[in-house]
């Protein structure tokens, strides 16, 4: 037992294990049971979407998007501090009627207040009152920027409100899902993306990353102790039934060497420049690529640029 002064320690040993009716997932390698983590993406890249579907998931106990399993459905409470209820509502019918669920019996709750702050600590104690009142299984707070006054480059900051949502979490053994942007110019690694402080990536115990790709969005899962499942493409449907999120598996991504032989051959002879500015790489990439190319003969270089050669 500790004495006055110290911290508690106990045994590893002691601590229980979980049990065998215990699911490590709320939503299967979607999203841990009772994990913090952040859904990050550009702005209009279905953010809110994607956090409402959850919310229909885990109170309905449909699969998320159709093909996650939910592990023990439960509650769900959504904050969205920048839509109006009435527009919450619609969305989550939506959502319902598309998963082929009796929206009027789902048990998503909207807290309904104009502004709700992470750092104000009244705001602290009647989020943990409504939590305790109503003991849901998942809590939705969208987006970030609306929740609190710091500085989200303050890495001390930043990190007092996360870890304010992380003794939620623990205290009511419940999952938080924070809606964030990133950055205009990601970084090549989605989590590094994330706006503000690197708190908010080390933070997330599960983290989803929507960027846009073409005409839909690219869903990648990250967890910080399990597998992930691989990217799916996402897509908002309109006019054919309810508004919902579809996914869609993603195919395997060509190559760079194989893009670049099929450029060539579609276009002819071409110059650095012209290769770098057609298929959208970093310049570093492209030159370790045609150096590779060129030693196995896949291509060549000639006075009006880089040319694929016959295959032999």
């Amino acid at each position: 037992m500790a004495t006055p002064g110290e911290f508690r320690v106990v045994r590893a040993a002691d601590v229980a294990a979980r049990g065998a009716d215990t699911p490590p997932w709320m939503i299967e390698t979607l999203w841990g049971a009772n994990a913090v983590g952040v859904i990050g993406g550009a702005p209009k890249s279905c953010k809110s979407w994607l956090a409402l579907e959850m919310a229909v998931a885990v109170a309905s106990g449909r699969p998320c998007l159709g093909r996650f399993a939910v592990s023990g459905p439960g509650t769900a409470l959504v904050y969205m501090a920048e839509d109006a209820p009435v527009e919450v509502r619609a969305r989550l019918e939506n959502l319902a009627l598309a998963r082929g669920t009796d929206f009027a019996a789902l048990s998503v709750g909207l807290i309904d207040e104009p502004s709700l702050r992470i750092d104000r600590e009244e705001d602290v104690r009647r989020l943990r009152a409504t939590l305790a009142r109503h003991r849901p299984r998942l809590l939705v707070l969208d987006p970030y920027v609306r929740l609190q006054r710091v500085d989200e480059n303050n890495a001390t900051e930043v990190s007092a409100v996360l870890a304010t949502l992380r003794e939620l979490s623990r205290a009511f053994e419940l999952s938080i899902v924070l809606v964030h942007h990133t950055r205009k110019n990601g970084a090549e690694q989605a989590g590094q993306a994330l706006r503000g402080s690197s708190d908010f990536h080390a933070w997330g115990d599960s983290n989803l990353y929507l960027r846009r790709r073409g005409s839909g969005v690219l869903l990648s899962v990250e967890h910080r102790a399990a597998p992930v499942p691989p990217p799916l493409s996402l897509a908002l449907i309109d006019g054919d039934g309810p508004v919902r999120l579809e996914a869609r598996d993603v195919p395997p991504e060509r190559s760079l060497a194989d893009r670049i032989v099929e450029w060539l051959v579609a276009h002819g002879p071409q110059r650095h420049r012209q290769l770098r500015r057609a298929l959208g790489v970093r310049d570093e990439h492209l030159s370790g690529a045609l150096r590779e190319l060129e030693a196995c003969g896949r291509i060549a270089r000639t006075a009006e640029g880089w040319v694929a050669r016959a295959a032999a």
